[in-house]
């Protein structure tokens, strides 16, 4: 998200070194960038004018201190702002979901059709049984839509929360009131509705939403937009708060090609939080929003507690203390750990995931590399791997070339596959023997060769 700003703020920063401190004519320049970059980004553009007028007001006169460059300094009061219009000034409770209210709290989910809101009811159900430990039951009242009830049935099963059963020929807001009498009578924490959208915003759709909204009173009601929305998340998210009480905002598509601005543009113009985002089309696809630790990553500052909160949910603890103490004590690191490696960086989203929650420094370390074609790579060989038998991935060396054959038979690819694999391992095998008194920077420049496009 906004990678151009990223880029512009590196470029220009290196052109002020030097200087003592940050004054009008030294910072113009920046944030022309800044400002080019925003618009470029699709930020609405009362938006861009509010955070490029806090930004000159914050930098000028700010004293550069210690080893930071004027640049350095400006990118930190960047940050801060970039924080605050993302709504860290709201405080970090604001991006909390509320409970304070008698189960069942009752979320409802607003917004068009296909920005993904029944995905992303499914998704919230997710985090909420998963994160939350809460009992959670969704219904479906969208009854214009083919398929949508079914389609919610269906998310909502995969994610093991449970669903309350409607038909097209319901009324929505008797839907609200039956799925809310059965929460309370099964003792359910939390009641999500997926509500009605539709293509562009109209008068019809906007008095059903709010007729439910009054009928069942929700504790949190959710504008869900689309990140790749650009300027038209605007007037979508205005005439939505305009009918609705809204209490927060779900992003969604920000994984993908987006330029971003909707981001920012939405909690600007509803002055509501931002308080989850789609980060990818898995049901797990989804992150509580954190303000500043998402204004770090757009700068290209990364962020580790995101890297780590996915380690936590994605690495095996007891596999990788087993791992690390069998090569602190000079043991052998074989097919088996080769292969639970490949999976654990699979569960912390492949390296794409990874990489993007990185500092750009070590972003750079992976520049030119073709992320896509790595994941398909580190795809083909775990069925390397499987085709082999339990003494070939414990001693990798008796791979000779009948066996290589057979392997690359029953995995389905050339031998030259199996070849390239079998180099891959010995190269991280070497890697991890460094590693045992090394570091990230260590790992990344040791990872160069293992995929493709890494050089």
């Amino acid at each position: 998200m906004l990678d151009n700003l990223t880029q512009r703020l590196a470029k220009v920063v290196k052109t002020m070194r030097g200087e003592a401190r940050l004054t009008e004519s030294n910072t113009a320049e920046m944030l022309r960038e800044v400002r080019m970059a925003l618009l470029e980004a699709d930020v609405a553009l009362p938006a861009v004018r509010e955070f490029i007028a806090k930004v000159k007001e914050k930098a000028l006169g700010e004293e550069v201190i210690g080893s930071l460059s004027p640049g350095q300094a400006l990118v930190g009061v960047v940050q801060r702002e970039l924080a605050a219009l993302m709504g860290a000034d709201l405080g970090p409770e604001a991006s909390q979901l509320s409970f304070a209210q008698q189960p069942p709290a009752i979320i409802l989910m607003a917004g068009l059709q296909g920005v993904g809101k029944t995905t992303t009811v499914g998704k919230l159900a997710k985090y909420l049984k998963e994160q939350k430990k809460k009992k959670v039951l969704t219904v479906s009242a969208d009854v214009y839509r083919p398929a949508a009830i079914a389609q919610l049935e269906s998310v909502t099963r995969q994610v093991g929360a449970d669903f309350f059963p409607t038909t097209s020929s319901d009324k929505p807001v008797d839907i609200a009131r039956n799925a809310l009498d059965w929460a309370k009578k099964h003792y359910h924490d939390v009641l999500i509705i997926d509500t009605a959208g539709r293509l562009g915003i109209d008068e019809a759709m906007m008095q059903e939403i709010a007729a439910v909204h009054g009928a069942v009173k929700p504790v949190e009601t959710l504008f869900v937009v689309d990140a790749m929305l650009g300027q038209d998340a605007i007037n979508t998210a205005k005439a939505f708060n305009d009918a609705l009480p809204l209490t927060g905002i779900v992003l969604t598509k920000l994984d993908g090609d987006s330029r971003g601005g909707a981001a920012l543009s939405v909690r600007h113009v509803t002055g509501k939080p931002i308080k989850f985002a789609g980060v990818s089309e898995k049901l797990d696809g989804l992150e509580a929003f954190d303000p500043a630790r998402m204004a770090n990553r757009v700068l290209g500052m990364g962020d580790i507690l995101a890297l780590v909160e996915e380690a936590r949910k994605g690495v095996d603890a007891e596999a990788a203390a087993e791992l690390a103490n069998k090569i602190k004590v000079g043991g052998r690191f074989d097919m088996n750990d080769f292969k639970s490696q490949l999976t654990q960086m699979k569960k912390m989203g492949g390296m794409a995931g990874l990489l993007d929650k990185l500092p750009a420094q070590f972003q750079q370390a992976a520049s030119g590399a073709n992320m896509d074609q790595a994941e398909k790579q580190v795809r083909r060989m775990v069925g390397i791997i499987d085709s082999m038998t339990p003494a070939e991935r414990a001693k990798p060396e008796l791979i000779k070339a009948n066996r290589k054959r057979r392997i690359a038979a029953g995995a389905g690819v050339q031998v030259q596959e199996v070849n390239r694999m079998l180099t891959q391992y010995d190269q991280m095998q070497t890697m991890m023997k460094k590693l045992k008194g090394g570091g990230l920077m260590k790992m990344m420049r040791g990872m160069k060769g293992m995929m493709p496009g890494m050089r």
